[in-house]
C-alpha cells in the first residue's frame, strides 16, 4: 500500500483535532497554490489534491464540534460539505481540463504504418521535429547564438541559470531548452518566461516542445505546465 494512504488519515484526524480556524487556512492555502502555481508543482500537485479530498471533512468535524455538537451543529457540517466539496470538484475539473492532448510516443518508424491502418488509437498522430542538441554554443533561429558560460546560458534576449551544457532551439526560435542534472529548463521567449522541469526530457517540437518522462507518453508543453 502507498505510503499516502498511511498519511491521508492521518492528515484528516489532525485537521479534526486543530481548530477550524486553523485548519480552514491551511485547505485555502493548497487550493491557492494548486490554482496559480500548478507549472511549479511538478510531481506535488497529486499529494496536494489528495490533501484537500481528505482535509475537508476533518475541518468540517472541527467546524460543528466548536459549534458544540448539537444538530444545528451537524446541519452547518453538512451544509459546509455540499459547498465544499462542489467547489472541490469544480478545482478537480480545472486542473485536469488539458489532459486530452495526451498522445502516445510510438517508434518514428512505425508512425508512417499507424497513419495508414485502418484501425488506429483514438488520439492523433503527431510527427515531432527532433530536437537538435548542442554542446556549448547553441545558433540561435532568430539570430546570433547561445553561449553557456559558467553554469548558464547567455542569449541575445535573456539568460537561463543553473543548466548543462547541452541546449536546443526550437525551429522558429521561440523556444529554448538546456538540459539539468534531474531534468530541463524550459524558457519561453516570446512571453520571458522560465520554467524548469524536473523529471521531464525533450523529446521534439511541433507548436512547442513536447516532453517526456522517462519511457512514458509524450506530452505537449501546455499540459505539462498545467494550462491549455
Amino acid at each position: 500500500m502507498s505510503a499516502r494512504w498511511f498519511y491521508a488519515p492521518a492528515w484528516l484526524l489532525a485537521l479534526a483535532v486543530l481548530p477550524w480556524w486553523l485548519g480552514l487556512p491551511l485547505l485555502l492555502a493548497i487550493a491557492a497554490m494548486l490554482l496559480f502555481a500548478a507549472e511549479r508543482l511538478e510531481g506535488h500537485a497529486p499529494l496536494l489534491r489528495l490533501a484537500l479530498r481528505w482535509g475537508l471533512p476533518g475541518v468540517l468535524f472541527a467546524l460543528q464540534r466548536a459549534l458544540g455538537g448539537d444538530p444545528f451543529a451537524w446541519a452547518m457540517a453538512l451544509l459546509g460539505a455540499l459547498a465544499g466539496f462542489t467547489l472541490l470538484a469544480g478545482l478537480e475539473a480545472w486542473l485536469d481540463r488539458g489532459r486530452r492532448e495526451k498522445i502516445a510516443l510510438p517508434e518514428l518508424r512505425d508512425w508512417p504504418s499507424l497513419a495508414l491502418a485502418p484501425i488506429g488509437p483514438g488520439a492523433v498522430v503527431v510527427e515531432l521535429v527532433p530536437p537538435e542538441w548542442t554542446e556549448g554554443r547553441c545558433p540561435d533561429p532568430r539570430g546570433g547564438e547561445a553561449r553557456w558560460d559558467a553554469g548558464r546560458f547567455v542569449l541575445v534576449d535573456a539568460t537561463v541559470e543553473r543548466v548543462q551544457a547541452r541546449a536546443s532551439f526550437s525551429p522558429d526560435g521561440r523556444w529554448f531548452v538546456a538540459c539539468t542534472p534531474r531534468g530541463v529548463a524550459l524558457l519561453d521567449r516570446d512571453h520571458g518566461r522560465n520554467y524548469r522541469l524536473r523529471g521531464w526530457e525533450l523529446c521534439g517540437w511541433h507548436d512547442g516542445p513536447w516532453l517526456s518522462r522517462g519511457s512514458g507518453t509524450a506530452m505537449a508543453w501546455r499540459e505539462v505546465l498545467g494550462r491549455r
